[in-house]
């Protein structure tokens, strides 16, 4: 279930911290049945921390400006992308969601673009429909666009200026009417900096920035938040919790949540598990939790990168060739070459002088001549 998309509950917000932010023991009341709202007349906040952004958003949805949203993790990014959608005149077409962390950069090709029969090994179905095409006049999101691999971020860019591409293997240019929205919790210009990432996408994905603020400085949003997340993990429970002691909601609203709604939700959840009778008894926040990473992106690349040393290990440091590591990852020689200068990965220093490729040749235990090196 993710209740931080399906947020519908209805209520009276205090925009600043006062000592009227919490009443004491204030009960769980019923709400009265209404007809159903909007999405964005659903958002949690939407009266407090975020009417600036949804401000925004009215603003720009009207257009087909691309968007970069950015923020920590667990801030509620997609939903955001998802109100911009549902705010525009394409909210009757798809809104198409594709996270670019959790695809090896061929798989990424091929689901944004689209493989064609025999385009590569692998590419058996006649047809598959790209990502990019089944958000024709709708809207794409991509997350965690930081992620997306250097080698095809010149493809992203054509399809962003020019509105067309070419599937993977083809020759047939598919021209396309698509909104792009970008997310991301990493720092996007320090990566242009550090030739991570090209500096004309970066200015081209950036043509509108939302930034969404930190949990911790959206406080007096916090008791809506647990009144809601309550609300809906007693009701999947089958429990019945009708009040929360001001104490607790103090508790909450000071604590600093690291990992922002996203955190708050799986605190919320957990107390709501452990409360017994009608008051909702957490532990208190900090508490018997296991230290927070500091982004599902960090926590992802170095699982990455730990699964690339691994095969490079195994395949003695040689990248190509049908033994080479590459072929390990299912990943073309050029791609791992590449991931690896990224992820700062470098061969041994005492195997600089045995046979075997460093660089993607073979046999010679020399660079190619012309081998590429990451530039700005």
């Amino acid at each position: 279930m993710s209740t931080e998309s399906n947020s519908v509950m209805q209520v009276s917000l205090t925009t600043a911290m006062s000592p009227h932010l919490f009443r004491a023991d204030e009960p769980m009341a019923r709400k009265p049945e209404r007809a159903e709202a909007s999405f964005v007349d659903t958002i949690v906040g939407r009266r407090g921390g975020l009417r600036s952004i949804l401000s925004q958003l009215k603003a720009v949805a009207p257009t087909n400006a691309t968007v970069l949203i950015t923020g920590e993790t667990g801030t509620g990014k997609a939903v955001i992308a998802r109100a911009l959608h549902e705010l525009s005149p394409r909210r009757t077409r798809n809104l198409v969601k594709v996270n670019c962390a959790t695809m090896p950069a061929g798989l990424l090709d091929s689901e944004l673009f689209g493989p064609v029969r025999g385009g590569f090994t692998g590419a058996i179905t006649s047809h598959t429909t790209s990502r990019f095409t089944l958000a024709d006049r709708g809207t794409l999101l991509l997350d965690e666009i930081g992620d997306i691999p250097l080698e095809l971020q010149p493809k992203l860019l054509r399809v962003l200026q020019d509105r067309e591409f070419e599937a993977v293997g083809s020759a047939h240019t598919t021209r396309v009417d698509v909104r792009v929205i970008a997310a991301t919790s990493g720092d996007l210009l320090q990566m242009v900096q550090d030739c991570k990432f090209r500096e004309d996408l970066y200015y081209r994905l950036n043509r509108f920035p939302v930034i969404l603020p930190p949990l911790r400085e959206r406080k007096q949003d916090i008791p809506e938040f647990v009144r809601y997340f309550v609300e809906q993990f007693a009701s999947a429970t089958g429990k019945v919790i009708e009040t929360i002691p001001e104490e607790t909601m103090r508790a909450i609203v000071s604590h600093s949540w690291p990992g922002n709604v996203r955190e708050l939700q799986n605190y919320v959840e957990r107390g709501v598990i452990l409360s017994k009778g009608v008051v909702f008894r957490p532990e208190p926040p900090g508490e018997r939790q296991t230290p927070l990473l500091k982004s599902t992106s960090s926590t992802l690349e170095h699982t990455v990168r730990e699964e690339v040393r691994a095969a490079c290990r195994r395949a003695n440091w040689k990248l190509g060739g049908s033994d080479g590591a590459a072929v390990r990852l299912g990943l073309k020689r050029t791609t791992l070459f590449y991931m690896m200068k990224r992820l700062g990965i470098r061969r041994p220093a005492t195997l600089n002088n045995i046979d075997g490729d460093a660089h993607g040749g073979s046999g010679t235990g020399r660079p190619k001549r012309g081998s590429s090196k990451l530039t700005c």
